[in-house]
């Protein structure tokens, strides 16, 4: 199978030359000239332009040269004119071959003014952004031709080059404060209308929203937790709140489940069915009845399944913004972030992709203006922590913002960050108080840049894989099963041992624990 040559980076595209029909690359040698003459004849020019404009955006070979010792200068705060840039370039050993004195002196006798500074540098940079897409499609029809090239990995590397284009070329503009404020107070207004104070995306726990004034625009949220905390199994609970009861579309991206297990998972926490039921449909006359009657409720719901495996990040963002544009989605889900991928670009770790992943979601947050959450796996030194004397403690193996995994990006990026904590999985069945633990799950919420934090209760129904508010449980505690008998716990200690080292990865999708 040929492998694309993607050794270079993405600033280092090659530069086109005249084409088979006789064309010239975009460019505007005038513009380019204007541009350096007026940085060096007026003292301000280069904090006006040093935003749009890198080195490579010159496509004259001596025009890009002056311009890197401009920016050298400008990195020393030294002062910019013709004779320091001449110094800067002499000390570079670059002078002669940036055309010497009489080109510096040449470009600053063209500039009376530098009034249109600014958009003769965007003219510039556009011809830069086109002479990049027409490398980028040469190579991407050079590749095209060959019959040995796999096109899957050709489209990925199409889009990560493309995605890395698009951001260099995308620019926003300084605001005002006033509509900034005039914006913000009519969402404030809005949040004054709904019910519970909830300006956001409720999750339908009535604790969390409290806090959170439920899942904010723009947001990134991350989900994180050991293997069988259920991760899945609270988002889940969360999409059938959000679709059905508050009828608003969600999509939930699966790159570990099928479309048909995530359904399998949605049916068993809607009609209270277990697992191994759901799997095998031995129902009785009864179950059947009720089986058929919950699960009209999940019938034309606004939930969107997507279950591409390997989805990289470049494909969920075309697919995110299809599903705003055609239905309105509320909140993207993702299960789970170090599934996804970053192909076509080059990465030193997987720390370093994972970092640009993070970055991405939240940015692809920031332009539909909706909510992401993100699942995302801990580390394993969770497994090892509490030797001491509160190894039988309620947060002796609560996570901590350190336990996440690959990268210290995704703590950076988050705009709020939760983490599943089930004491009862430790065999920890008691809290301090004396409170019963068993069924119930702590939501941590250990990081939110626009709140507080704090811990939410709620009620983890392992058999249905449902998550629900402590008072909306129709099974009380005392019918909860007692606790292991040693021999049991014994047992279990063993095959916790035997398994422990496949929890690393995750649960496979086709784990058959109904959490």
């Amino acid at each position: 199978m040929a492998q694309i040559a993607t050794n270079k980076k993405k600033s280092e595209l090659p530069k086109p030359g005249v084409d088979a029909l006789g064309k010239m690359p975009p460019q505007a040698p005038e513009l380019e000239e204007a541009v350096l003459g007026a940085i060096m004849i007026e003292k301000d020019a280069y904090p006006t332009i040093a935003d749009l404009l890198q080195p490579r955006s010159f496509y004259n070979d001596k025009h890009r040269l002056i311009y890197e010792a401009i920016q050298s200068l400008a990195a020393t705060d030294k002062p910019i004119d013709m004779l320091t840039v001449a110094e800067m370039l002499k000390q570079q050993g670059k002078l002669v071959e940036a055309g010497g004195i009489a080109t510096l002196a040449d470009l600053t006798s063209k500039i009376a003014s530098t009034a249109h500074l600014r958009y003769h540098a965007q003219i510039v940079a556009q011809k830069a952004t086109a002479r990049d897409l027409i490398a980028l499609a040469s190579k991407i029809s050079e590749q095209a031709y060959n019959e040995t090239q796999d096109i899957a990995e050709l489209m990925q590397f199409a889009e990560g080059n493309l995605f890395e284009i698009s951001q260099r070329s995308t620019k926003r503009d300084v605001t005002q404060i006033d509509p900034v404020i005039t914006e913000a107070f009519e969402r404030m207004h809005k949040a004054a209308e709904n019910e519970g104070n909830i300006s956001g995306t409720p999750s339908g726990f009535t604790e969390l929203d409290k806090i959170t004034s439920g899942w904010q625009k723009s947001d990134l949220i991350i989900l994180a937790a050991r293997p069988a905390m259920g991760k899945t199994a609270f988002v889940l609970s969360m999409v059938r709140n959000i679709a059905v009861d508050y009828h608003k579309p969600v999509a939930m991206f699966s790159l570990e489940m099928s479309n048909v297990q995530l359904g399998n998972r949605l049916i068993m926490n809607v009609c209270e069915m277990e697992g191994d039921k759901i799997k095998n449909g031995k129902f009785t006359a009864q179950e059947w009845q009720q089986l058929d009657s919950r699960v009209t409720s999940l019938r034309g719901a606004p939930i969107y399944l997507d279950d591409t495996p390997s989805l990289s990040v470049f494909e969920l963002n075309s697919k995110a913004r299809k599903l705003k544009r055609e239905h309105d989605i509320q909140l993207i889900i993702i299960d789970y972030l170090q599934l996804m991928n970053a192909s076509g670009m080059n990465f030193g770790s997987r720390e370093q992709e994972v970092s640009i992943i993070s970055r991405n979601l939240k940015a692809l947050a920031k332009e539909l203006d909706i909510p992401i959450i993100a699942l995302s796996q801990l580390n394993r030194n969770l497994e090892s922590r509490g030797n001491g004397k509160n190894d039988n403690s309620v947060d002796g193996k609560a996570p901590q913002l350190s336990d996440l995994r690959e990268s210290g990006a995704i703590e950076q990026d988050a705009d709020m960050v939760l983490f599943i904590h089930r004491p009862e999985y430790f065999r920890i069945y008691t809290d301090t108080n004396g409170n019963d633990l068993r069924g119930m799950a702590k939501i941590i919420i250990a990081k939110h840049r626009s709140g507080s934090i704090g811990d939410v209760t709620l009620r983890f129904r392992a058999q249905y894989a449902k998550f629900q508010n402590v008072d909306d449980t129709d099974e009380p505690l005392d019918n909860m099963p007692a606790p292991p008998r040693p021999s049991d716990m014994r047992i279990e200690s063993k095959l916790n041992s035997m398994n422990m080292a496949d929890m690393n990865d995750g649960i496979s999708a086709n784990d058959d624990r109904p959490w």
